[in-house]
């Protein structure tokens, strides 16, 4: 059971040590928009190219990077033996996990907010619907990242190993997820593989927003499974701290 006063205090250690890390900070806020700014000038000649593909990758951006931030600075904290610490105290490990996905998150919001603003007011992305809906499918699937770093750091032993994750955890997802073709036009295979993968519906949601002024049906369903995805993965993440801490 997660008790809220240990929740928020591991919370604020893991941003309190992040603060010492101006790079870190940079890469979860700053990247995402960097990246969305030379997408647009890149297709400049093309805007409505930047339409089609920008709402998407305004949710694949943040995914990477929290991943990335999320699964080198948990396992630091596996490796440094401060998670062993920790749960020798009396700090559940729903505790744990739930301060560490509330620390990242907190950054989530910054970075979804700052990159879905640039996109829409100053890149001009071209959106039917609501940009509040964009910034909830970023948000959701920048808290997807956190959780899959999370889990990932499990199963690596040095910062190296879980970089190499990436290739396995991320790249098939952004090969499959419907950004480069529809997905219906895939191989069957590959189209039910697709199904499986959270990203996908990422991408499915983002679309339901460039194309629809209200919200759909097809949003909410593709939301609350990249939502439900992101709290199966912090589930499995819990799961894998006694086994590392012992």
């Amino acid at each position: 059971m997660i008790t809220y006063s240990r929740t928020t205090a591991t919370a604020a250690r893991v941003l309190r040590q992040l603060t010492h890390d101006p790079r870190t900070i940079a890469l979860l806020i700053l990247i995402p928009c960097v990246m969305l700014f030379l997408l647009r000038y890149v297709f400049d000649g093309s805007p409505r190219t930047f339409d089609s593909i920008g709402a998407s990758l305004l949710g694949i951006f943040p995914l990477i990077t929290m991943f990335l931030v999320t699964s080198i600075a948990t396992l630091r904290e596996r490796t440094s033996g401060t998670l062993e610490r920790l749960l020798a105290m009396p700090l559940g490990k729903a505790d744990l996990i739930a301060g560490y996905a509330l620390a990242f998150g907190t950054l989530a919001i910054i970075q979804s907010a700052l990159a879905t603003g640039l996109a829409v007011w100053f890149l001009d992305l071209d959106v039917t619907g609501s940009p509040w809906l964009l910034l909830v499918v970023a948000l959701l699937d920048a808290l997807l990242g956190t959780a899959l770093g999370l889990f990932v750091s499990a199963f690596a032993a040095s910062e190296f190993q879980a970089v190499q994750f990436m290739p396995a955890v991320i790249f098939p997802q952004l090969l499959l997820c419907g950004l480069f073709t529809p997905r219906d036009n895939m191989h069957p295979a590959l189209e039910a593989i697709s199904d499986v993968l959270p990203m996908s519906y990422a991408v499915d949601g983002m679309n339901e927003v460039l194309r629809h002024t209200d919200m759909t049906t097809a949003f909410l369903h593709d939301t609350l499974i990249v939502a439900g995805c992101a709290l199966l993965v912090l589930t499995l993440g819990a799961a894998t701290l006694k086994r590392r801490t012992t």
